[in-house]
Parts: C-alpha cells; sequence; structure tokens
C-alpha cells in the first residue's frame, strides 16, 4: 500500500469520530510490516480524560488483534465545515500521549504521515517528532 492510499483511508475515518465537543474529527490508517491496514477515530467524552484519539484507536486495534509490527501511520484532522462534514485545514500531528504509545510498539523510524489530502503530505519519523524520548525497551 502506498502512502496516498494510507492517506485515503485515514480521510476515510474522519467520518466516524464521535467529537460532540470539540467538533474536531481526527482519522488515522496504520500501516504493518506484513501490509495490513487498522483504521482508528477520535472518539471524545464528557470528562475530557477518558476521550480516545485516532492514533491510539488504530494501534489498540491492531495490538488487541496480535499485530505489532507496524511500519507508517497516516493522521488528518480539521474541523467541521457549517454542515458538520469533516475538514482537513492543515497538517495534524500526534499529541505526546499518542507519540508515547508509538514509542511503545514502534521503531524509532517509525514513519509518521501527516495529510492534507493524498498529494499533499510531510513524512516524519517517530524519532523526528519524539526526540530524546523516554522508552523502557531501550
Amino acid at each position: 500500500m502506498n502512502y496516498e492510499e494510507l492517506i485515503e483511508s485515514a480521510i476515510e475515518m474522519q467520518n466516524y469520530s464521535y467529537v460532540p465537543y470539540s467538533h474536531f474529527h481526527v482519522g488515522a490508517a496504520l500501516l504493518t510490516a506484513d501490509g495490513k491496514v487498522y483504521t482508528g477515530c477520535n472518539i471524545e467524552n464528557g470528562s475530557y480524560g477518558a476521550t480516545n484519539c485516532a492514533e491510539r484507536a488504530a494501534i489498540f486495534k491492531a495490538v488487541s488483534e496480535g499485530e505489532k509490527n507496524f511500519s507508517a501511520i497516516a493522521v488528518v484532522g480539521g474541523h467541521e465545515d457549517k454542515d458538520g462534514k469533516p475538514t482537513i485545514e492543515d497538517f495534524c500531528p500526534p499529541c505526546g500521549i499518542c507519540r508515547q504509545v508509538m514509542l511503545e510498539f514502534c521503531k524509532k523510524d517509525f514513519k509518521i504521515i501527516l495529510a492534507k489530502n493524498p498529494k499533499d503530505y510531510k513524512v516524519f519519523t517517530l524519532n523526528d517528532l519524539l526526540p530524546e524520548s523516554f522508552s523502557l525497551k531501550d
């Protein structure tokens, strides 16, 4: 699967976000080393600490099904338009908690693809976005 297809999967996942508080839809598509894709969307909760990000939803779904070897994740996000539909406004980097979860399950050269659309994206490694990281696996 190429990055453009992975981004398209992430964009589709924005439609499943549950975001009654922020109205900010995030979609993620996680690629395993053997080519499987696990998707996720953000799911908010009135108790904000119980909210789950799209990236973690995808990773936890994959891990819960026995996957632990990942090569890339595509992430997109944006506020709703006037009709309540998801948009993509700019690049949407993972939060700190998601970066730490990625570090638990991914190598430092794991690719994080931040996209505005399938043709306009940036690729970072986990090490780029989480330098000098803390891990019990090191």
